[in-house]
């Protein structure tokens, strides 16, 4: 594959697993403010979908090809903002796996929070990073 087929790759599998990292944390809202046995069923399919059959195929493919684009091609080597957007990488992966945990507590019937904590968790977290990584790609500081 060539380099800007990788890139735009990269980019759409990512824009996939933000969706997700934005999407889980709201339908953890609304299942944790149900009381419908039937309802909650609907929650657990459709939060288990999203995560094994969007989330994570596009967490990895975006890792993988951001791999193959800073190791294969070069890009961002020896930069302090690619430093940078690593570590804010690791803070989504990070993320990813917690609503992973949050999952299996909810799909368990283990969920000790309200549906506050996931607001916040759903508008919080994920913006502030996707706002640095975007920043950070795009204006390249500290060359």
């Amino acid at each position: 594959m060539t380099y800007l087929v990788l890139k735009s790759l990269h980019i759409v599998f990512m824009v996939a697993w933000y969706a997700g990292l934005f999407y889980l944390p709201r339908l953890f809202v609304y299942h944790a403010m149900e009381t419908n046995a039937d309802t909650i069923a609907r929650f657990k399919t459709m939060e288990r979908k999203l995560y094994f059959g969007i989330m994570m195929p596009s967490m990895v493919l975006t890792v993988v090809l951001g791999s193959i684009l800073w190791l294969g091609y070069g890009v961002g080597r020896g930069q302090a903002w690619m430093g940078a957007k690593l570590a804010l990488v690791a803070v989504l992966i990070g993320l990813h796996f917690y609503l992973g945990k949050l999952l299996k507590d909810f799909a368990a019937d283990r969920n000790t929070h309200g549906h506050v904590f996931y607001r916040w968790l759903n508008e919080i977290p994920a913006l502030p990073v996707l706002i640095g990584v975007v920043l950070l790609v795009v204006i390249k500081p500290w060359g």
